[in-house]
């Protein structure tokens, strides 16, 4: 049962998932940055392809939302990490050397790392296709 207020891990990790897979290819077809506005060094397109991989496993592949939850959880807390390092080490301390973060990554990170979070605690955890009586 996902009553209306509350957002399952699975849609998280479909949409997330998928948006972080392209921008894993963009990064990686396009170099160091979109736009001047988000940082798409290697280290990090191999980052969003793997979180996006995971993401889009626990969206599309798995059956336990209470697994799901848990794995949207910690995926979202280490964005939040990530989001605030960035505003203090913008390269991470040195894994990102070329071009190191922008506002709009951090502000990126810390949105999708909140979101997690949110569903991560806050959405259902039932399994798919159980039924309410």
């Amino acid at each position: 049962m996902n009553s209306g207020g509350n957002v399952n891990a699975r849609t998280y990790g479909q949409v997330v998932g998928v948006v972080l897979l392209l921008l894993g290819v963009a990064g990686l077809l396009l170099g160091d940055q979109l736009i001047g506005l988000l940082n798409i060094e290697i280290v990090e397109d191999v980052i969003h392809l793997a979180l996006g991989a995971v993401l889009a496993y626990i969206g599309f592949g798995m059956r336990d939302n209470g697994t799901a939850r848990m794995i949207a959880t910690v995926i979202g807390v280490t964005l939040l990490l990530v989001g605030v390092i960035g505003f203090v080490a913008p390269n991470l301390f040195g894994l990102l050397p070329k071009v190191g973060y922008t506002w709009l990554d951090n502000v990126v990170h810390l949105v999708l790392g909140a979101l997690g979070v949110y569903v991560g605690r806050m959405g259902t955890s039932d399994r798919i296709g159980s039924r309410a009586a």
